[in-house]
């Protein structure tokens, strides 16, 4: 049975959404919750039947989302820095956290470690499509300045994390630039372009409207470039939905069509919550690191142990370890025929 850490302490919301996440993930998956936090606040949201059920892992300390990432490592009390030393220990095989996300970058890359050739850590965000799938961006934060040959590793991870958690057999990959042709984009794209052709689903240069078209699985880019179109999407998002009440509120006409409309109101919903995939898992290190949205509610906490789960039975970081190892054989190969 897989053994997930849940920091129960971080989250904007407290304790009660993550513990709530958990007690319906129980309900549909088989796992053994380990809750990391300050026993005293967690204990009174676990309810006497599920105690036997959920082991508490007491920490006396939170990183709180206002403080810096900094100083993570030395707060070995932390929920986080508990629960990563969980993985490192053999006692867990997955994180999830709605906490601080650079503390857990930073403590899970240092203290669970990278999967053996891997240059940077990643995080994978999921992006609803027009076609009903998910397409993933990486890198979504972790790394503002990158190199050529990281955006190649980005790309590796990243269709391991699709064939393995999402199911899709051969997913292609786009590389995220300013215009299709291979002419377009920065030194940084370029040369990544010149990497990344040698993968046989690289699909070329697209372009931001193609990351929700469905023309490609997973969407390569530096992490200072990924954030930027995360958080332009989460923002247009809030601001469609903000117009749209505004509209529907603003004649009995139009509160009469919505009414007709709403499923369509909530399938789109569905499709744009992020509360649908739960998180962002960190690719590369050698566990499975799931980083939630600080303000998750028990729906995301749930889906995020799902995804955490379903990473650990297909042994995503083997899959991560076995592919870089894969294409660089390929690529000494290619040098030594030279």
């Amino acid at each position: 049975m897989v053994k997930v850490a849940i920091d129960a302490m971080g989250g904007d919301l407290g304790p009660a959404p993550i513990i709530e996440g958990t007690l319906q993930a129980l309900q549909e998956f088989s796992f053994k919750p380990i809750l990391v936090g300050d026993k005293s606040k967690i204990s009174p949201f676990v309810p006497k039947d599920r105690a036997s059920s959920i082991e508490i892992v007491h920490s006396e300390d939170f990183i709180k989302m206002d403080e810096g990432a900094t100083g993570a490592l030395k707060r070995k009390d932390s929920s986080i820095y508990v629960a990563s030393n969980l993985i490192k220990e053999g006692s867990a095989e997955c994180v999830v956290s709605a906490g601080h996300s650079g503390a857990t970058m930073s403590i899970a890359t240092l203290k669970i470690g990278r999967v053996k050739g891997v240059l940077r850590p990643a995080i994978a965000s999921h992006m609803p499509t027009v076609r009903g799938k998910n397409s993933l961006i990486v890198d979504a934060g972790a790394n503002v300045d990158c190199k050529a040959e990281h955006l190649l590793q980005f790309a590796l991870m990243g269709i391991e994390y699709m064939k393995c958690v999402m199911g899709i057999p051969n997913p292609s990959v786009g590389l995220l630039s300013n215009g299709e042709e291979r002419s377009k984009g920065n030194e940084l794209t370029k040369e990544s372009y010149k990497l990344l052709e040698r993968l046989e689903n690289f699909k070329g240069n697209v372009e931001g409207a193609n990351i929700f078209d469905g023309s490609v699985d997973v969407v390569v880019c530096d992490g200072f470039t990924g954030n930027i179109v995360l958080k332009t999407s989460e923002g247009v998002a809030d601001a469609i939905t903000t117009l749209l009440k505004q509209h529907i509120k603003s004649s009995t006409t139009s509160m009469l069509g919505a009414l007709f409309m709403k499923s369509a109101f909530r399938n789109l919903k569905k499709n744009i919550d992020y509360a649908e995939y739960g998180g962002a898992p960190l690719l590369g290190i050698d566990g499975n690191v799931i980083i939630c949205h600080g303000k998750s509610n028990a729906k995301a906490i749930k889906n995020a142990i799902n995804q955490a789960i379903i990473s650990s039975e297909y042994s995503l970081p083997l899959h991560i370890l076995e592919s870089i190892e894969r294409f660089d054989t390929k690529e000494h190969k290619k040098e030594e025929e030279a």
